[in-house]
């Protein structure tokens, strides 16, 4: 990058080491999904929950105390384990523990946490910086430890779900306790024969992989699949990998540049922490359709004008002045809030609600290998895509957020307070298309 002066901003970043270790996170994870969703399936969802805490450990530790670069890409191999199980087995979970009245805000506490974490994150970085001797990114990254090891521990107390009692064949009673348990009520006959029900066709399925394909779930597949695809091409992953390279692309110079993405990133992680934390509150109440339709158009507003002061300032070989480098950390920070209370968490809510049990596992499974896989081809084309576009990438994300919003109007159903087992009937059969 130094030697090469004459190279335009957009392009000083197009670097294969780079992009490998960015999304080589993602490719092990793809994998991993689908054996999460074997065990979940065969043994439930809390050993899965456990098994990913493990492999975030395994991760963190080789992380932590690596001697090249290609350590480091081997242990985000493991911590790319532990996201695939986790993502198939908790959004999961939450859907299947909680009633419906309640379910949204607590599936959007999958992300709400996840937000914390990445706070956390954030200020562990800022706080290790300056430490000198090669251990600043050796604390960083093995620090993911710690959350790994609540992670695991806790996996150890968590109750198994109902649904998971009764599809690993367990006493209907044991489940008929837990319903009661959670729900709060003796009353609960009706959904334990909406399970026992689901488990008999459960069992009439010999390869759920097979029959997800089929025409009955083709709209539940095609509609999950979707979600995931419209939220990974609306541009969000620009800001969330390469915000450094963004602020250098600016001209920005490469100390401030540093300091500007990491408060930048602290700011809009508890910017991400508030607002999911009002997604869990509104979402029950508001309905799903509303918050996707309106994140949309707030993220639409915000790229479009980011686009705009790229392509006037002319950055290819200079940089922005101070006043618009200020409006763009505005409007990325309006584009990411836009994001954060309405199709972050969202995006494993729907999915995780609208799979009935006999294939609900192996949904799971695709929903998450098909996120992962999204994003690895985000992170593998976004710097290439930045050379070529410009300023103009942002236009182009711009473009598919109008398509993921007309795509919600017309075709995504809701889904607030629906029973989860009683989704394909109430809902689905419904649908006009």
């Amino acid at each position: 990058m130094k030697e090469d002066t004459n190279i335009s901003n957009y392009c000083k970043f197009d670097n294969q080491l780079l992009i490998s270790f960015t999304s080589s996170l993602y490719v092990a994870s793809l994998i991993a999904s689908f054996f999460a969703s074997s065990v979940t399936q065969a043994f439930g969802r809390k050993p899965s929950i456990f098994i990913g805490g493990v492999a975030f450990l395994v991760g963190a530790a080789l992380s932590g105390v690596a001697f090249n670069v290609y350590m480091l890409i081997f242990g985000r191999v493991f911590l790319s384990v532990g996201v695939g199980f986790v993502n198939q087995s908790v959004p999961l979970y939450l859907s299947e523990m909680f009633p419906p009245i309640y379910r949204g805000a607590i599936n959007n506490g999958f992300i709400f946490s996840v937000n914390i974490g990445a706070v956390s994150a954030n200020l562990i970085n800022y706080g290790t910086k300056k430490i000198t001797g090669g251990w600043c990114w050796r604390i960083s990254l093995g620090m993911a430890a710690v959350p790994a090891s609540i992670l695991t521990l806790g996996a150890l107390f968590l109750p198994e779900t109902p649904h998971s009692l009764i599809q690993l064949n367990i006493d209907p009673q044991a489940a008929k306790s837990m319903l009661q348990r959670i729900r709060g009520t003796r009353d609960v006959q009706s959904e334990l024969d909406d399970l026992i029900k689901a488990r008999e066709i459960l069992k009439s399925v010999k390869h759920p992989f097979k029959k997800i394909v089929q025409k009955k779930y083709r709209s539940h597949l095609a509609m999950a699949i979707l979600i995931i695809f419209f939220r990974r091409v609306s541009g969000i992953d620009v800001i969330l990998f390469y915000g450094p390279v963004i602020f250098q692309t600016m001209g920005i110079g490469e100390s401030a540049s540093l300091m500007s993405a990491i408060m930048s990133t602290i700011v809009l992680g508890v910017v991400a922490v508030m607002l999911s934390f009002i997604s869990m509150l509104i979402v029950d109440k508001l309905g799903r359709r509303i918050l996707l339709m309106a994140g949309g158009i707030q993220m639409l507003v915000s790229q479009v004008m980011i686009g705009v002061v790229l392509a006037i300032q002319s950055v290819d070989n200079g940089g922005v002045n101070e006043g618009y480098a200020v409006l763009v950390l505005v409007l990325i920070c309006v584009c990411f809030a836009g994001y954060e209370w309405s199709w972050s968490p969202l995006r494993w809510l729907i999915p995780s609600e609208i799979f009935p049990l006999e294939i609900r596992s192996e949904g799971l499974s695709i929903i998450a290998a098909a996120n992962l896989l999204f994003t690895f081809v985000g992170t593998q084309t976004f710097l290439a895509m930045l050379c070529r576009f410009k300023s103009g990438i942002f236009f182009f994300s711009g473009g598919w957020v109008v398509l993921m919003t007309v795509f919600v109007y017309l075709f995504l159903p809701e889904t607030k307070n629906v029973p989860i087992e009683q989704m394909d009937k109430v809902m689905w059969r419904e649908h006009w298309l």
